[in-house]
């Protein structure tokens, strides 16, 4: 397996739902839609003492991610129909079923985020406060736990997603650090991480 910019390119192209349903919830809030969701998902419940999640996962950021994963997913679909797009994707979005790849990334994305979101918590640390690198990854970790058996059996050659999820977990702890900071100067984001 070649590693080379248009693999990376691939890379990426292959998780833009996922940065898309983590964009998402952010914007929902900054634009102030689905106001009547902006509930916490854990209701404000505390275990041992502490905040399941906290007041910040709230159902707003969960419908607007479901919603931003399976528009980007059903957008690289069409996108799939040029000859450009179809060369850097490793999926084919004619054969896959687009929704059930739609809803897992972006279930992985959000559960990733939750979860470690309950992590965070347990260790005292404050929606927001810095957790390198966990705040950067988390929602790669949590597709990679629903997307590697889904699409265990489309890639015959079972290095790929050892690979994947390497480059996925390096290129996004950067990108993501970039893009809270423009976030963060942009007033859309509240923390710079």
């Amino acid at each position: 397996m070649n590693i080379n910019f248009i693999f990376i390119l691939s890379v990426l192209y292959f998780f833009i739902p996922a940065y898309c349903t983590n964009m998402a919830p952010p914007f929902a809030k900054y634009l102030g839609v689905l106001r009547s969701l902006d509930k916490p998902i854990d209701g404000n419940k505390t275990f041992k003492g502490k905040p399941i999640l906290g007041s910040h996962k709230t159902w707003r950021g969960i419908v607007a991610g479901l919603i931003a994963g399976l528009l980007a997913v059903l957008i690289q679909a069409w996108l799939y129909n040029f000859s450009f797009f179809k060369s850097i994707s490793f999926l084919n979005y004619h054969q896959i079923n687009i929704f059930v790849f739609g809803l897992l990334i972006s279930f992985g994305t959000l559960f990733g985020d939750c979860l470690f979101a309950f992590f965070k918590r347990r260790i005292g640390k404050k929606p927001g406060e810095r957790w390198l690198p966990f705040d950067q990854i988390n929602y790669v970790i949590g597709c990679s736990v629903f997307l590697t058996p889904y699409l265990w059996n489309y890639f015959p050659d079972k290095k790929f997603f050892l690979i994947l999820w390497i480059l996925l977990l390096t290129l996004t702890f950067f990108l993501h650090i970039i893009f809270n900071r423009l976030g963060y100067l942009l007033k859309i984001h509240q923390a710079k991480w």
